[in-house]
C-alpha cells in the first residue's frame, strides 16, 4: 500500500508538470494571435479595448463576494482558484479574502466571483447551466455566473485574457464578456479497452477538456479486447479479462479519482459498458454468458455475443449494472448496442428454438431488441437514463422517450444528417460523433475538417433544435481493430494525448 500511494504522489506531480506545460503551449499558441482575441473557445459577446491593468502575481488573489452562494469551503472554486493560480503564476500560496477592496485604477489585485446558485458538492449534469458574464474596467474585475459550473468557465476565459510582457509583467485588458455554450453536452471517448491508459494519462486528458470548455468524459472502459473495470461483484471479470489484472486495470479508487477529479472541472463522466456484442472479454470471467457458436451441428469452440435466451444472462446483468449504477453517480449510462454480428446466433440450434417460440421467425433483429429492451427495463429500474449507439434506433427497438441516441456511422445505412434528421424527428435527442473521430489522423490541416462540419446542418435542425443538445468527439484506440497488427494493449499516454488536443480544440469552437 505504501508504494502505491508513493508511486501516486509521484505520478500527480508528473501529471502537474505535464498539465501545465501543456496549458501554456495552448495559451502561446493562442497568444500569438492577439492578446484579448486570443480566447479560445470564443465567445458569444466579447467587447474589449487596449486599455490593459497590470496584475502583480504575489498580490492577486480570487475572492468571493460577500452575496455569493459559494463561500470559502466550496470545493469546486477552492480548487479552482488555487488550479488556475498555479497555472498562471506557479504555485504561490494563495489567502482567500471575504471582503472586497479598493485597487489602484491601473492594477488589479484580484478577481471577484459571484454564484447565484448553491452547488458546489453537487455533480454536473446534462441541465447544468454554465452561462457567465465577466467584466474587467476600472470600477471591477468580476465574474458573475448562475452556478459553480459556469464560474469555472468564467475562470478558464478569464486565464487567457491574463498575457505577459517581454519584460515579464502580467496584463489583463478591459473586457466584457457574456458568455454560455451552444451544446449542453460537448463530450470526448475515450477507448481504454483496446489499448490500456494509464490513471495519469486519463487525468490529462480531463485537463485538456477543461481548457477547451469540453463538460462530458465517455469513458468506453470495456471491450471485445479487454476488460479493465475491476468489478467487486464479479472480480473474475477483470482477472480474467484484462490484458494484466496487476498492472493494467482501473480500480474502485482509480475510477473515483477520475469522477472527482472531472467534477472539480465541470465534467460529467459518462461510462460505457457495450452490450450484447463487444463482449469478448467478459466471457472468461462470466462461462455461460456468451453464445457458443456451431460449426455444422458442433460447437466450434469459439463464442458470440451475449446470449439472450437465458434467464442467467439478465440475472448477471441486474446483478452486474446494479453496482455500475451505485459506482457511476451521473444519471446516464452508456449501454452501447452497435455492430452486432449475428453469425454466431444464426449458428446455434438453442438461439433457433427460441426464435422460433418467440415467433420472430428469422429476423435477427427483434432477438437484438428482445435483448436491449430488457436490458433497458433493467437499468431504468436503478433509476438511471441512458445513451444507445444509433444501430438500437435503426433496429426499431422500443425505448423510452427520454433515450438519447448517438449516431456514429458516417454512411451507413445512410449519410449521418439524414440519420440525425430521422433521430430527432422520431422525438428523439440525438447525440453526434460520426464526423469528430480524433484517432483518424492525416498529414495537413486536419483542423479544418473537425472545424467547418455543422452540427445543424440537416432538415429539420431548426424545429428540432431542443433535441439536438448533444455533440462528441471520439478519441478511439489507434490500431484497435482486432484484425490491426500494430494492436497493443498499451496506448503510449503522451502521444495519445498529442493525438487528442489539435483537433480537439477546434471542435471546441464548434460546439461552445
Amino acid at each position: 500500500m505504501a508504494s502505491r500511494d508513493s508511486a501516486s504522489w509521484e505520478r500527480r506531480d508528473r501529471r502537474s508538470m505535464a498539465a501545465s506545460t501543456l496549458w501554456f503551449s495552448l495559451l502561446l499558441a493562442a497568444a500569438s494571435a492577439g492578446r484579448a482575441t486570443a480566447l479560445w473557445p470564443w465567445p458569444q459577446y466579447i467587447k474589449t479595448s487596449d486599455w490593459s491593468y497590470t496584475i502583480v502575481p504575489h498580490t492577486f488573489q480570487f475572492q468571493y463576494h460577500k452575496s455569493s452562494a459559494a463561500q470559502v469551503g466550496c470545493s469546486v472554486l477552492d480548487e479552482a482558484f488555487q488550479r488556475y493560480r498555479d497555472l498562471l503564476f506557479g504555485s504561490v500560496t494563495l489567502h482567500f479574502r471575504h471582503r472586497v477592496e479598493k485597487w489602484h485604477i491601473s492594477e488589479k489585485n484580484s478577481l471577484v466571483v459571484l454564484v447565484v446558485t448553491p452547488g458546489c458538492d453537487q455533480l454536473p449534469s446534462l441541465e447544468s447551466v454554465e452561462n457567465y458574464t465577466l467584466t474587467i474596467n476600472d470600477e471591477q474585475c468580476f465574474l458573475l455566473s448562475e452556478t459553480v459550473w459556469g464560474a469555472l468557465r468564467g475562470l478558464e476565459t478569464f486565464s487567457q485574457l491574463i498575457w505577459k510582457s517581454p519584460e515579464g509583467t502580467f496584463y489583463i485588458n478591459r473586457t466584457e464578456i457574456e458568455d454560455f455554450p451552444r451544446f449542453p453536452h460537448r463530450g470526448l471517448l475515450l477507448d481504454t479497452s483496446r489499448h490500456y491508459l494509464p490513471l495519469a494519462s486519463i487525468l490529462d486528458t480531463l485537463d485538456v477538456m477543461a481548457y477547451n470548455k469540453f463538460n462530458v468524459f465517455h469513458w468506453h472502459l470495456v471491450d471485445d479486447s479487454s476488460f479493465p473495470y475491476e468489478s467487486f461483484t464479479f472480480p473474475d471479470l477483470t482477472k480474467k479479462g484484462s490484458y494484466n489484472p496487476s498492472t493494467h486495470i482501473y480500480t474502485a479508487r482509480d475510477v473515483k479519482e477520475v469522477i472527482e477529479y472531472a467534477r472539480l472541472r465541470g465534467i460529467r463522466v459518462l461510462a460505457e459498458f457495450d452490450t450484447p456484442g463487444h463482449t469478448q472479454s467478459w466471457g472468461p470471467g462470466v462461462p455461460g454468458l456468451l453464445t457458443p457458436c456451431y460449426s455444422g451441428s458442433q460447437p466450434s469452440g469459439t463464442f458470440g455475443p451475449v446470449n439472450p435466451t437465458l434467464n442467467y444472462t439478465y440475472e448477471f446483468m441486474s446483478t452486474f449494472f446494479s453496482e455500475i449504477s451505485s459506482v457511476f453517480p451521473d444519471f446516464y449510462l452508456h449501454l452501447g448496442g452497435d455492430e452486432v454480428d449475428f453469425t454466431c446466433w444464426k449458428s446455434n440450434p438453442d438461439i433457433q428454438n427460441f426464435m422460433k417460440q418467440k415467433g420472430f421467425g428469422k429476423d435477427f433483429k427483434k432477438l437484438e431488441s428482445f435483448y436491449i429492451q430488457t436490458l433497458l427495463g433493467i437499468v431504468s429500474g436503478y433509476g438511471k437514463g441512458y445513451v444507445v449507439w444509433q444501430e438500437v434506433f435503426d433496429n426499431k427497438v422500443k425505448v423510452r422517450p427520454d433515450t438519447i441516441i448517438q449516431v456514429w456511422r458516417e454512411e451507413i445505412p445512410v449519410k449521418y444528417m439524414k440519420e440525425m434528421e430521422l433521430v430527432t424527428l422520431a422525438g428523439f435527442r440525438a447525440l453526434l460523433s460520426a464526423p469528430w473521430y480524433l484517432n483518424h489522423i492525416t498529414y495537413g490541416p486536419d483542423w479544418k475538417e473537425v472545424y467547418m462540419v455543422e452540427p445543424l446542418a440537416f432538415e429539420g435542425a431548426s424545429r428540432e433544435l431542443s433535441l439536438l443538445t448533444q455533440e462528441e468527439a471520439g478519441g478511439w484506440a489507434p490500431g484497435g481493430r482486432e484484425d490491426d497488427p500494430r494492436r497493443g494493449p498499451h496506448w503510449e499516454g503522451g502521444r495519445g494525448l498529442s493525438l487528442l488536443v489539435s483537433p480537439q480544440a477546434p471542435l471546441s469552437r464548434r460546439l461552445w
